[in-house]
């Protein structure tokens, strides 16, 4: 069975691209962008797809302490999920702060009559 997968992938600066980029090659992966791919995933019905990816790269890709590989799947019909299947989330996304919905932190209390 097969399953489409979209994947994010940022290796750190010295990562092992070019190992990558022949796994993808080789999956006949699709460029979605800087960083994105998608691409089938050859699996068993009852297995996890997340797994399964993991795996597969892992035989073929060195990934250092900055990896981080984000994968987004459909497991089941109408259902998508997104998973980290190298590294994590980082603590904060590089946009904090810059939305017009953050609260302005105060460094002073001010009286509202003055």
């Amino acid at each position: 069975m097969k399953k489409t997968v979209w994947m994010s992938y940022d290796l750190g600066v010295s990562g092992d691209y070019q190992s990558l980029y022949a796994w993808l090659d080789n999956n006949d992966a699709k460029e979605c962008g800087d960083g994105v791919a998608v691409f089938s995933v050859d699996m068993e019905k009852d297995d996890d797809v997340f797994d399964v990816l993991r795996r597969k790269l892992e035989e073929h890709v060195p990934f250092g302490k900055r990896a981080r590989i984000y994968a987004l799947c459909r497991p089941r019909k109408g259902e998508l999920k997104g998973k980290f299947i190298v590294g994590h989330r980082k603590k904060q996304a590089p946009w904090d702060g810059y939305g017009v919905n953050h609260d302005q932190e105060e460094d002073s209390e001010q009286d509202e009559d003055a």
